[in-house]
């Protein structure tokens, strides 16, 4: 049975969970970073979920490829703040990096099947 919302697709609901993640580990980045570092990661990782979701409703294949692959670099983007959180100390984001790994491959998958889709 095909999902008939952007919130019954595992990809999507990984991504929100992954989110959520997010804003608790940044809840404990120093206070001076609230508009620096805490303000881009999360910016980029609800970017994540909410262009899947954006995508999900698009009827052309290139809306949709489009709207998935920003979710894509959205993800890069976070990868590149989960180094930089780590490096400046700021918390544990193993958990996190390997979740971003499982969501990208999971959305690589999901936009293959779309591209072969006839």
């Amino acid at each position: 049975m095909p999902a008939r919302s952007f919130e019954d697709v595992e990809i999507w609901k990984r991504a929100h969970a992954w989110v959520l993640k997010i804003y608790r580990l940044s809840e404990n980045f120093p206070k001076h970073e609230l508009f620096g570092l805490t303000s881009q990661l999360r910016r980029a990782a609800v970017s994540v979920p909410a262009n899947f979701a954006e995508g999900f409703k698009k009827l052309g294949k290139a809306d949709k490829l489009r709207f998935y692959n920003i979710a894509q670099g959205s993800l890069e983007e976070c990868r590149y703040y989960f180094i930089l959180a780590r490096d400046l100390n700021y918390g544990e984001v193993r958990e996190l990096q390997k979740d971003a790994e499982v969501i990208s491959k999971m959305l690589d998958s999901y936009m293959r099947m779309i591209v072969k889709d006839k």
